[in-house]
Formats: structure tokens, sequence, C-alpha cells
């Protein structure tokens, strides 16, 4: 059995995303980004990394997509983790978290971060707050562009893979 499929018709997979799961990655995020529990990302952006997510399948349907970034040989980062709500605190997101975990130390990583606003979670899977300033990959690869950059307000943390 492929790591993509499953033998029950129920059961959530999760797969790597396809082009036609765009819209609906885009129409997550922006959801989420407009109640201000993630920062924004634009289509195109998507579809520029289109190779770093996943989406999970309930009976059929799209209902959770994340994504792994890779920073160096030792850190990536989940990134763009949304559950739709209807299927929220059903364990889904769990379930993405140690995919996109699983994916990682595939790829030989050592670290795995998040930049959130729910510490609470990640806490519940090994995740560890750590200064924002230990991940200078991130900060200055990435946040640095950010319009958040001086008043950030989400919690860095990390696991050891």
């Amino acid at each position: 059995m492929s790591k993509y499929s499953s033998s029950q018709q129920d059961a959530p997979v999760i797969r790597a995303a396809t082009v036609d799961d765009v819209a609906y990655i885009h129409t997550l995020l922006h959801t989420n980004a407009n109640q201000g529990n993630l920062l924004p990302r634009p289509p195109s952006e998507i579809v520029r990394h289109l190779r770093d997510f996943f989406v999970l399948d309930h009976n059929g349907e799209p209902v959770v997509c994340g994504a792994l970034e890779v920073f160096t040989e030792d850190l990536g980062e989940v990134r763009s983790l949304v559950v739709s709500e209807p299927y929220m605190r059903r364990g889904f997101g769990k379930l993405m978290v140690e995919w996109i975990a699983t994916e990682a130390r595939d790829l030989g990583l050592r670290r795995l971060m998040a930049l959130t606003y729910v510490p609470q979670f990640f806490g519940k899977l090994g995740f560890e707050i750590v200064p924002k300033e230990s991940l200078p990959e991130k900060i200055w690869g990435v946040c640095i562009t950010c319009y958040k950059f001086h008043r950030c307000d989400e919690t860095a943390m990390l696991r050891r893979l």
C-alpha cells in the first residue's frame, strides 16, 4: 500500500498537494489569515511552493492542508497548517503534523520548527518554545520581509527529530 492511499473508504488520507488543490489551500489560508490565525499567502506563492504542501482528505474531500519548508540540511518548518473548521478537534491536525515530521525525518532533517499562534497544540506534539533568535535561518531568510517583523506576535517552537 502506498503512503498516499488507504484501504478504508472513510479513513483520512494524506497526499502531496496538486495544482487542483491550490484554490482549496488558498481559501483555507485566506479564511484563517482574515481571522488572524496565520499570515496570508497569495495563490502565486502557493503554486510556487506547491511541492511543499500536503492535503489530508477525509471521505474523498480535502479538509486539512500543511506544508514542510526546508531551510538547511538540519532544519525544516511546519507551515500553513490549517484544519477546515468542521473537522477541528478530530485529530486531523495532529495527523498532518506527524506526517510532516516523518517527511522531515525521511529527508534527514534533525529539527522541525513552527511559528504559531497556538503553542499549546504544538506543545502536545513534542515542540518546545524557543527564542526566535535561536532560528536565524527563518528570521533572516523569511521573517525579515514580513510586515510583522518588528512586532511579531507568533511563538517560535522547535521539535528535535
